[in-house]
């Protein structure tokens, strides 16, 4: 076989179903070997970048490897913004590039670009495979590697030559299954922690996204009924406990439910599963951590400190130490938190009743109109992105798609379509609701394309303020309301771009307009989008500047 085919029967062997791509010269010949690969669909898009998205939105709904592929050149750049989302965010995808033959490497031969030295920094490994003998255990190696520990991207960039020509298949071997009992200095920490905790007469849990990855959703419900928590939320965390649980407080950090930063900012015990503490999270990092002690759960030792010294770190599989923390009971009773934490729900609660359409009522809509039913979330980039947060109930994990650390613009509909994709091979009736901007939606909107063109029954929603919103807001607090570059003043018809691709399209201005479009796209397994137009407006809450998280600006 050669070494095209041999990829092919690597990718059966990983029980790879679906990849995205854009073929090009020097990554065709496996192009032509998938024509034979009738277990595999592929996902042509309409740009790189989405494919990279696609395959990002696939891993987040699976927990699987999402794969994509692109040629050599400007291929391969193209896929480098959804490889950096996917490391951002801590995402399985295996990246395959082509390349030019060997014999022309470095002679700046057309369509070549050194795709390893540009995706190194956002990639958890990349290789570029010259000798065919190593072809097969490189990408097994790829495989193992983008999944395992901490998750991320891999890349392969595959000379064309090692492509076309004949290579050596060796079967794989069995790997054996090690379970290495922790040392007695981690045991002796995650006493201390048990200790601390149960001693804590404030303590908050920070849900982060590595629960998720790690699938330990059912041990973190169990760990916080066993202390009776309050737990709060970041951006990527969002489904790691279900909202409607009772001791969720919400999203946290700087466009965080205020009852949510009021906890950890005066919280004497901080305990973070699965998150990186950063920026976004923390606001003033010295007045977050001032009189407050931390206990620090990963699977990353390189997190352990990186942002806050904690009192106490755990780096390794997050079920064993949260079972090795619930060794204790807690000796402190929590009722008077716990007072103080329903005190700010209610001081706090958002007022629904609007006189006009608004994203926050429309997503309190949306979470009413779909609880109890199969949906999950996706959303790109800026203002609706935190009123999502804000307002959708998110019952599950692995049913909320965000760009988190990169905070790509972009991102929303073609990680969605990836998303609907999985859901729709894997036979589930589960459909995904996007939301975007008008920003957002004319940087990767000719995605709908594909979404027309597979049928893929998303519900698409544009929030249109004809401005950048997110920017808007920041030149309102930041730079004495100097409006500049932010305001999309210049008409667009997003409803008739949609039908241009054969979707329907409702474009609404009212809560009973929205309501009753998103009641029919409900109705039908079809792609629906609904543009909603709105007045401009602020995200809030919104932290200060260089403040503690529970210092908020006040919008006039």
């Amino acid at each position: 076989m050669n070494g095209a085919q041999l990829i092919v029967k690597i990718l059966q062997e990983q029980g790879v179903d679906t990849l995205f791509g854009y073929p090009g010269g020097m990554i065709l010949p496996l192009y032509d070997a998938l024509y034979d690969a009738k277990d595999i669909q592929q996902i042509l898009t309409t740009h790189e970048q989405n494919a990279a998205h696609a395959a990002d939105g696939y891993a987040r709904a699976t927990g699987k490897v999402g794969v994509c592929i692109a040629t050599s050149g400007p291929g391969a750049t193209n896929l480098v913004t959804g490889i950096a989302t996917a490391f951002m965010d801590s995402i399985p995808v295996v990246a395959f590039t082509g390349q030019v033959d060997t014999g022309l490497l470095g002679k700046d031969s057309f369509q070549e670009t050194d795709i390893l030295d540009v995706t190194m920094p956002v990639t958890k490994h990349n290789y570029k495979v010259k000798d065919p003998k190593y072809l097969a255990e490189t990408v097994r190696e790829a495989f193992k590697l983008a999944k395992s520990g901490r998750p991320g991207p891999v890349l392969i960039d595959i000379p064309k030559d090692i492509l076309l020509n004949p290579v050596p298949w060796r079967e794989a071997e069995a790997e054996e299954k090690k379970h290495s009992e922790p040392d007695v200095d981690f045991k002796i920490c995650a006493a201390e922690a048990a200790e601390v905790i149960a001693n804590a007469k404030k303590p908050v849990i920070i849900c982060g996204g590595g629960v998720i990855n790690a699938g330990s959703t059912q041990k973190v419900i169990e760990f916080v009924e066993h202390y009776n928590l309050p737990v709060v939320f970041t951006l990527m965390g969002i489904g790691g406990v279900p909202s409607s649980h009772p001791n969720v407080l919400g999203f946290a950090g700087m466009h965080g439910n205020k009852a949510a930063n009021n906890a950890v900012a005066n919280a004497d015990l901080v305990i973070s599963l699965g998150s990186r503490f950063a920026d976004r999270q923390t606001g003033n990092l010295d007045k977050y951590t001032a009189g407050t002690k931390f206990i620090h759960v990963d699977i990353d030792p390189a997190e352990i400190d990186k942002n806050i010294a904690s009192s106490i770190g755990l780096a390794g599989n997050m079920e064993r130490i949260l079972t090795m923390l619930m060794n204790r009971d807690s000796a402190v009773k929590l009722d008077d938190w716990w007072q103080q934490i329903r005190e700010w729900k209610r001081e706090y609660a958002y007022d629904y009743s609007v006189s006009r359409l608004t994203v926050p009522w429309a997503m309190h809509h949306v979470a009413q109109a779909t609880d109890g039913k199969e949906f999950a979330f996706a959303t790109d980039v800026g203002q609706h992105q935190m009123w999502c947060a804000l307002h959708l109930k998110v019952a599950q994990p692995r049913t909320w798609f965000t760009s988190g650390g990169l905070g790509t613009m972009g991102f929303g509909l073609p990680a969605a379509m990836g998303a609907q994709v999985a859901y729709c091979t894997s036979g589930s009736k589960r459909r995904v609701v996007h939301v975007a901007g008008d920003g957002g939606i004319k940087m990767t909107g000719n995605e709908y394309y594909t979404i027309a063109r597979l049928n893929l029954p998303i519900i698409s929603i544009i929030v249109n303020n004809s401005s950048l919103g997110m920017i808007r807001q920041l030149q309102k607090v930041n730079y004495n309301e100097r409006f500049i570059a932010c305001e999309l003043d210049y008409p667009m018809d997003y409803a008739a771009y949609a039908k241009s691709f054969g979707i329907e399209a409702d474009s609404v201005s009212t809560c009973e307009e929205f309501a009753e479009a998103f009641a029919k796209a409900m109705s039908k397994e079809a792609p629906h989008v609904i543009v909603m137009n709105i007045h401009r407006s602020f995200v809030e809450p919104m932290i200060k500047g260089n403040a503690r998280i529970n210092e908020f600006v006040e919008f006039k």
